[in-house]
């Protein structure tokens, strides 16, 4: 029993150690997997080392453009510990370790994934400490040039984003572009690195020592450099290589000491490299600070994915196309066509086509429309005039066939006023060859007969004068007309015909009417054709008088009013404009024409013609006319003469 229950006991206590176990070991990896997925998670570190205590172009141009790019084109996390080292203070080795131990401090003891030193004095400074800061991390030295890093001093845990810029290549495109340059003033500061660079400056210059003379601004203070600058003579360029501190120990931000000294600078200034452009410069070859960055970021990329850095081939940046600033050669009157062919012209302004190329559009659109809505005027003035010459030419020769259509209706009266004359005449030469034949002849009583044969004869041919007048083609002579004279030479030619159809004539013409401007002819085809329609309208009346009435009168003081009023039927009040339409006639076998041409007539002269009706009964045809301009009596001397 006891036996049995202790080796329950044991299996118990075996169960339970089984389970304790299966715990242990899952939490064992779940603490892994938390390790793995933290590790995973840590985003990787790279150091950037600037050698100076602040932006100092060009290095921290090509930092900004490294920065930029590796965490804009990142796909994972990274951190960027930026360290100044500002080693210009430093004089000596030894004076370093402050900088040792605050870089181990902001890294914590945390191991970078990459070093990158920018520049030589940050990649000098690397070199001595890696061993003392970490030894086991690669490196990618950025922006350096090529002459002061041996690539055979690399390791394999090292690389350079390094430059290839030959010194002379600034001189050479000054003396490219101003030739006519016989001084040169370098302007260049006075720290430790720039004493340096001067020295370099002037072994690779002195080639140029006998074409140019060349002005050192290093041993001057920021202001004195302005000076300088605002009185060089003419023939003179200004080449700004570097400015961290002048003579003074001042420290200056390039950008706004370059701009500072364009504002001053009485000749043209050259640079560097591309972060000055827009800034002042000219322009030209130029360092690529911009080119660095991207190239320094891919290379991080591969490093940072496991590449060892010896293994990743580069290339030294060199210059790459030249650069200019179009309004600093439009300053200094630098002609584009002394720039190399390859060259890039920048800030061009914008021509005027190109800033108000809408606006251009737009109103040579609107310019070109009113051109063709002009020319399309005129072209329809002259159709229009052609069509109204043809009008007045097709009406001219209507109111013709009108006139020779009434002389036919007129036959009668006409045949009677020219028979009178001619009887007259008869009867007078007779009588003159019977006083002649006598045995005494009475002279005096025959040459009265005579010379009533030859009133007589005068007689007839004013009668053929006038109707000839009358049914003539007319021109578009318009001359001084007395409308009292016009009517009465109408009312005289159709004598003979109101006295055969037996019409009463009654007229009442104004004596102080003014002269109207008018076309003797149309004016008198006018008052005919409302004579006969008139008189033609009276035949059908019977058991009263057939009465015609014309009057004249003034037009509201100014014009003449002609009334020529029948007594006959009338006509239907909704037809009173009708009357005066094309081919509409009341007669059986009229023509539908006269009123319509009379209309045409009247308002060429700038008149009216309407019906009304008349006041006892029968129509009222009414025409008024404006009078002549200048007054009623001389424009009646003027008819008489």
């Amino acid at each position: 029993m006891e036996r049995a229950y202790g080796s329950d006991q044991l299996g118990i206590s075996a169960r339970a150690s089984s389970a304790r176990g299966r715990t242990i070991w899952l939490i064992i990896t779940l603490m892994v997997f938390a390790t793995i997925d933290t590790a995973v998670a840590e985003p990787r570190r790279v150091l950037l080392l600037h050698a100076f205590g602040h932006p100092y172009s060009p290095w921290s141009d090509i930092a900004a453009s490294f920065r930029e790019e590796i965490v804009k084109k990142s796909k994972e996390s990274i951190n960027l510990f930026e360290v100044s080292l500002d080693t210009s203070q430093v004089q000596d080795p030894e004076g370093d370790w402050p900088f040792v131990e605050y870089i181990r401090a902001r890294l914590s003891g945390r191991q970078p994934d990459l070093i990158v030193p920018v520049g030589v004095p940050a990649a000098s400074f690397m070199k001595r400490h890696r061993e003392q800061l970490f030894p086991a991390a690669p490196m990618m030295i950025m922006g350096a040039a090529l002459r002061f890093i041996n690539r055979a001093t690399l390791t394999d845990n090292e690389t350079g984003i390094l430059l290839d810029l030959p010194l002379t290549t600034y001189f050479e495109n000054i003396l490219r572009v101003r030739p006519e340059t016989n001084n040169v003033a370098v302007v260049v500061g006075n720290s430790p690195l720039e004493r340096f660079y001067v020295s370099t400056l002037h072994s690779e210059f002195q080639r140029y020592t006998s074409k140019v003379n060349i002005e050192w601004l290093n041993n001057l203070t920021f202001e004195e450099m302005l000076t300088r600058a605002a009185k060089l003579p003419p023939g003179s360029a200004i080449l700004w290589f570097l400015l961290s501190e002048d003579v003074a120990g001042v420290p200056y931000s390039q950008d706004r000491a370059l701009e500072a000294m364009r504002e001053v600078a009485s000749v043209p200034i050259f640079g560097i490299g591309d972060y000055e452009l827009g800034r002042g410069i000219v322009g030209g070859p130029l360092m690529p600070t911009q080119a660095v960055g991207r190239q320094a970021a891919e290379v991080a990329f591969r490093i940072l994915n496991g590449e060892t850095p010896s293994s990743i081939k580069t290339s030294a940046v060199t210059f790459g196309a030249p650069t200019y600033d179009s309004r600093e050669l439009r300053r200094w009157d630098i002609s584009v066509t002394r720039l190399p062919l390859d060259s890039i012209v920048r800030y061009r302004e914008p021509s005027v086509w190109q800033r108000y190329r809408w606006q251009i559009t737009a109103i040579s659109a609107v310019f070109l429309a009113q051109t063709l809505l002009i020319v399309g005027m005129f072209y329809e003035r002259r159709r229009r005039r052609y069509a109204e010459a043809v009008s007045r030419q097709r009406l001219s020769e209507l109111a013709h066939m009108n006139r020779s259509a009434t002389a036919g209706e007129l036959s009668a009266s006409i045949a009677h006023e020219i028979k009178q004359p001619l009887q007259s005449i008869s009867a007078n030469g007779s009588a003159g060859l019977h006083l002649l034949a006598a045995s005494t002849p009475d002279l005096e009583e025959a040459r009265e007969v005579f010379q009533d044969i030859v009133n007589e004869a005068y007689r007839a041919n004013e009668v053929l004068g006038t109707i000839r007048s009358m049914f003539r083609k007319s021109d578009q002579e318009r001359v001084a007309l007395d409308v009292n004279a016009m009517i009465a030479d109408v009312l005289g030619l159709m004598q003979s015909d109101f006295l055969r159809r037996q019409v009463l004539l009654q007229t009442r013409l104004r004596e102080d009417l003014p002269l109207v401007r008018a076309n003797r002819v149309q004016l008198r085809q006018v008052m005919l054709n409302l004579c006969v329609n008139a008189t033609d309208a009276m035949d059908a009346v019977t058991g009263r008088n057939r009465i015609l009435k014309i009057t004249t009168e003034r037009d509201n003081s100014s014009g003449v009013l002609i009334t020529v009023e029948d007594s006959g039927p009338g006509i239907d009040p909704k037809n009173l404009e009708r009357i005066f339409e094309p081919f509409y006639t009341t007669k059986p076998d009229g023509m539908g024409m006269g009123l319509s041409i009379c209309r045409s007539i009247v308002e060429e002269h700038g008149g009216q013609l309407f019906a009304t009706p008349g006041r006892a009964r029968g129509l009222a045809m009414q025409i008024t006319l404006p009078a002549t301009p200048g007054g009623a009596c001389a424009i009646r001397a003027e008819a008489a003469e």
